[in-house]
Parts: C-alpha cells; structure tokens; sequence
C-alpha cells in the first residue's frame, strides 16, 4: 500500500472510563500515529485531563492525534455528579448504573461518526452497541478487550462448554475442555454472574458484547505472539476469531516522562522514587501494587505489611487512597489505622520500604534493574508490563479475568508463584483473607533461591522477546502492518461502491 493511503487513514479510539482501559488505548493511539495515521480519542469531559499532556507530547512530535468529548450522563444513571471513570465505583450496584450510563452514550458516539466519519472505530469491549451504530454508518468496528489471548481464549471456552456445571462443589476443580495445556480452576475463582444460573443484568451484558465481537471488523489484542503462541492461534483457527496482536503497547513509552506521566499525577516525585531505588542492588526490591479499581479489607492490609516486614525483603508498595471526599484515607476508608504499630517509621530508619499512596509512575518503577519481583492483582495490563520489564511475579487475582492471567504466569509461562487466593470477590476484595504466613512464603519463593533464579532467567527471556516484537519486522509490528492494509483495502472497497 502507498504511504498516502496510509497517511489518510484515520481512526476513532473509544476506550471505556476505567484507567486499566483508557491507558493501553491512549498508548495505541500513539501507535498508530506513528505510523502516520490520524487518531482520534473519544472521551469524556473529565476523563480527558488525565491524558492531555501525553497528546500534547505526541503532537509535537509530529503525530496526527487528537481528542473528542463526549458529556457523561452520570446523573442521569442514578450516580453522583462528576462520577465519570471507574476509579469512583465502589460497589457492584453502582458498576451496573455505571454501564448503563456508557449505554446513553449511543446517540452521542452516533452523532460523532455521522458528523467526522473515520476509516474504523476502535471501541471497548464494555459498548457492544457500537458495533450496530458503527454498521448503520458503514465504519468498521474493532474491539478492544484489554486482555491476554489466553484470557479470551478461557472466558470463550468457559462460556461455551460450562464445565463448572459438572462439579458438585465451589471448592472441586473443574479443566477447561478443548485447551491447548491442562488448566484447572474452581466456582470460586469464576464470576458470580457466571455460577449463578440466573439471568440478569450481568449475563445479558456478557451475551451482548460475545455476539457484538463475533458481528465485528475484528479484534484488536494488546499482547505478542511470542508470549502465548498457542493462544493466539487457538483464538483465530480454532473459536474462529479476526484478530491482530500489535503489543505490548506500553512499550510506545520511550523516555522517563513518558513512563513517569501515564494515568493520574503520580503522589511521589519520579526522580525521587529513582534515587531510592539507585541506592539499591539489582533484583532486590519487591514492587507490590494491585491496580486502579481492587479495595482491599484493613484486615487484609495488615496481613500485608506483616508479610513485608516478616520477610526482610524491601519493597515499594502502593496503597490505593479511598474515594474523593472521604479525606486522607486509605482504600480501606480508614485512616490507616490498620498499620502495624511503627511499622513506617521502621521501614523508613531502616531503608527497607517506600509506601506510595494512591498512583505511582509503575511502568517507571518496573523498569528500574533494582526491581526482583512484582506482587500484582494480575491485571492484564499490570501483567504486561510485568513481563516487559523481565521480572517475575507473585500472583494474586482479585476479580474480572485475572484468575485465567494467573494461570498463564504460573502455569504457563512460569514466571511467577500464587499468594494462594481462591474467591473471586469482585471490586471490593472483603470476601477472603491471605494469610501473613502465605504472603511471607511466596515472597521468599519469588525472590530466594534456585526457583527465583530460573523464574528470572525465563521473565528476561520474555522482556527481551516483547522488545523485539515491537521493533519493525518483528511479530506484532507486522500484525500491525497487516491490519493497516486491511483498513486501506477495506477503504477502496468502500469508496468504489459510491
């Protein structure tokens, strides 16, 4: 294809109002405007502020990007004013108006494409809608999902064989018929919605954005081939899927303000978590952080600082604050009273452990040859970046499909260790408690030892790998390449017909 055609192309990015969401599209746009697209971000009013400095960065660079708003109706859905990103979600009743608000915003996406129609929609998996409003208008629509091939691979073959019916308790594992490795899980480690057998909000919601995907242009995945091989052919040849991998796209982010910049503004300078971390050896600091959305129980909390402090490991460990309003509190709501008594200032006289509070500059941190391990909610985003920067990892999934992730880590790809967590327990974590004793003993496990050494050795290979699928001719620069010809092909097409 000529490089005009490419240069003309253009395409809309309409991520869901979730950071785990917002920052992978926000780096696939930079991708594709480096390779001489126009992208287009469609968000909301205050969702906006949170990537404006890396559109203006990119922008100057020469890149053809840009960003459209669209009004939230958060009022309208039954949630307060200003809740517009799932970082102030802080129930499953409130997830479901959350959802059907983004459902108001049919007509506006409609009015959006009518008015400026692009080459293809990129929309998230959460607005199964947007494929009909994409057809009606003649634009391409792509899904994004936000997640690992192997995840989608696990929810498709769960959804449609339903072997968690053929067990007759929540605690008896149960193999995922038909995969590529033998992987077994529990009920307890699958969403309610999934176990219940009863209709609802939920169900319906997941049947919507399956006949959504398979109506679909195809998928966009945020992964590389290198990394799950049997995945991604599995995903095309065997569910019948249209797919392109083009990641890890978080890799787009070159330089220190870059990595330092993403999402929110980080509560600690970057330059002084680096000096913090440049007066330690490598490999010798656990990073512990569990994402945007997860709340942990104070009790849980606890058990945390215990497992540190037990340890002797040192260790950064990010602490969500609560939701605005509620003051200086921690994602408990309390205000930190759950903190073993001493237990910062030891740490701090000691020089063993840095607390940030609410965001920090991860993939920053990540890529710091300091960093021996990464204690994650195995979000897949989290999970990514994990395996960029080489290190392995202790797993503990919370809810969404990072039980599948954790797998993949352990089982597949053997790069890092469980805590042990057993219940899906959905945004707010109060439905189960690890054990000082579990956490103390996977922390050793991923950080001492022979076991250590090999899970490293493996989580390097993966980093160096990741690098060079993004590097030209390398797996997911030319899946890249394959989808922008498919774009322009489907563009001619489109054209000769008027």
């Amino acid at each position: 294809m000529g490089s005009d055609n490419v240069r003309q192309l253009r395409i809309f990015f309409f991520p869901f109002m979730a950071y785990g969401h917002i920052l992978p599209t926000i780096d696939m746009a930079k991708l594709f405007a480096s390779r001489g697209l126009k992208a287009t971000i469609i968000t909301t009013p205050l969702n906006a502020p949170i990537f404006a400095q890396t559109i203006q960065r990119t922008q100057k660079l020469g890149a053809k990007i840009d960003v459209k708003t669209v009004d939230f109706p958060s009022v309208e859905a039954g949630l307060p004013p200003g809740c517009e990103n799932l970082d102030s979600v802080a129930s499953q009743e409130m997830l479901l108006k959350f959802i059907k608000a983004t459902e108001m915003l049919k007509q506006p996406l409609e009015d959006l494409l009518s008015e400026d129609p692009p080459d293809c929609l990129v929309a998230d998996m959460f607005f199964p809608w947007a494929t009909d409003v994409a057809q009606r208008l003649g634009v391409p629509r792509m899904v994004f999902h936000g997640m690992s091939f192997f995840a989608l691979c696990a929810t498709a073959c769960v959804m449609l064989h339903e072997p968690h019916k053929n067990v007759p308790s929540d605690s008896d594992p149960f193999a995922i018929p038909n995969f590529p490795h033998e992987i077994k899980l529990t009920r307890k480690q699958l969403p309610e919605h999934l176990c219940s057998g009863v209709e609802n909000d939920f169900t319906r919601f997941n049947r919507e954005a399956k006949e959504s995907e398979v109506r679909s242009f195809g998928v966009i995945v945020n992964s590389f081939y290198e990394l799950e091989p049997d995945y991604a052919a599995y995903y095309r040849n065997v569910l019948g899927r249209r797919a392109w991998h083009i990641g890890p796209v978080s890799l787009c982010n070159r330089g220190i303000e870059d990595k330092a910049r993403r999402g929110k503004k980080a509560t600690i300078d970057e330059h002084d978590c680096l000096n913090w971390l440049d007066t330690k050896d490598p490999n010798s600091v656990i990073y512990i952080c569990f994402g945007s959305v997860a709340k942990f129980s104070s009790n849980q909390l606890r058990e945390i600082a215990l497992a540190l402090e037990a340890s002797g490991q040192q260790f950064i460990w990010v602490i969500r604050k609560a939701d605005k309003g509620s003051g200086d509190k921690d994602e408990a709501g309390g205000d930190e009273e759950w903190l073993p008594r001493g237990f910062e200032e030891r740490m701090k006289s000691e020089n063993k452990g840095l607390i940030i509070r609410d965001w920090a500059p991860q993939v920053l941190i990540l890529d710091h040859k300091a960093i021996g391990a990464f204690v994650t909610h195995c979000g897949w985003n989290s999970t990514l970046e994990g395996i960029c920067a080489g290190v392995p990892m202790v797993t503990w999934p919370v809810f969404a499909e990072q039980f599948y992730n954790e797998k993949l880590v352990t089982q597949v790809l053997r790069v890092g260790v469980g805590v042990g967590a057993q219940q899906w327990v959905g945004i707010v974590a109060d439905k189960e408690i690890v054990s000082k004793d579990r956490i103390e003993k996977a922390l050793r496990q991923v950080m001492v030892g022979d076991e250590a050494e090999a899970m490293r050795d493996r989580a390097k290979l993966l980093a160096d790998k990741a690098r060079r699928a993004i590097e030209d001719g390398g797996s997911s620069y030319s899946d890249m390449n394959a989808l922008i010809r498919e774009l322009v092909l489907h563009r001619i097409a489109r054209d000769a017909k008027k």
